[in-house]
């Protein structure tokens, strides 16, 4: 499956701008029940004031929540920016550090929201599970769980390497596009052959 998705779409991350990762991180963080043009359109702005966690507390938390009110639950992700960036400075010399499995000891970041930032910024052959990416896995299925963490070790354990780094866009893409909640898309879809889904159409 990721063979085929792969051909279609060779070079998934192309125009995604990951130089940043600290600005990567804290998107992520914005994104949570969050429209992506919105989240673009703040990210962009709150970055217009500050370019690093140390700017990021200079600038506090009562600036951080104004400026990111449109995007909802503003105070609480406000409040984790905030910690986020406070614990960037004190444990990792203020620069985001390269593993997941780190990340995940920042305030806020959860384990989708490391491995999406730690594959993008860093390249670390990591799946981040999105609704996206956990439906097309238990649909066809691929690497059925019950919850996100079950489908992404599960992920993790059958994925070829050299799928590993560009599996969460494919995937995500194929769930977004094609492979859609409510009516899939079978008829052209480029895999239906491979998925054994009951309410598969043909």
């Amino acid at each position: 499956m990721l063979a085929r998705l792969a051909e279609a779409d060779p070079n998934p991350k192309a125009g995604f701008d990951r130089t940043d990762p600290f600005r990567l991180l804290v998107t992520v963080l914005l994104s949570a029940q969050s429209t992506g043009p919105t989240v673009s359109r703040i990210a962009e702005k709150l970055f217009s004031e500050v370019q690093d966690p140390a700017g990021m507390l200079d600038l506090g938390e009562a600036r951080i929540t104004e400026i990111i009110r449109p995007v909802g639950l503003g105070p609480s992700k406000a409040r984790n920016i905030v910690k986020l960036s406070a614990a960037l400075m004190t444990e990792f010399g203020g620069t985001v550090p390269r593993s997941a499995a780190e990340m995940r000891r920042l305030p806020g970041i959860g384990r989708k929201s490391a491995e999406f930032t730690a594959n993008f910024a860093f390249h670390e052959p990591v799946i981040a599970v999105d609704t996206h990416v956990f439906r097309v896995s238990n649909r066809i299925p691929l690497a059925p769980g019950v919850d996100v963490d079950a489908v992404a070790d599960g992920l993790a354990r059958i994925t070829p390497e050299r799928f590993k780094d560009g599996a969460h866009v494919w995937l995500f893409r194929h769930g977004r596009d094609t492979c859609t909640a409510r009516k899939p898309a079978c008829p052209r879809c480029p895999v239906a052959d491979l998925c054994t889904w009951p309410g598969k159409a043909t």
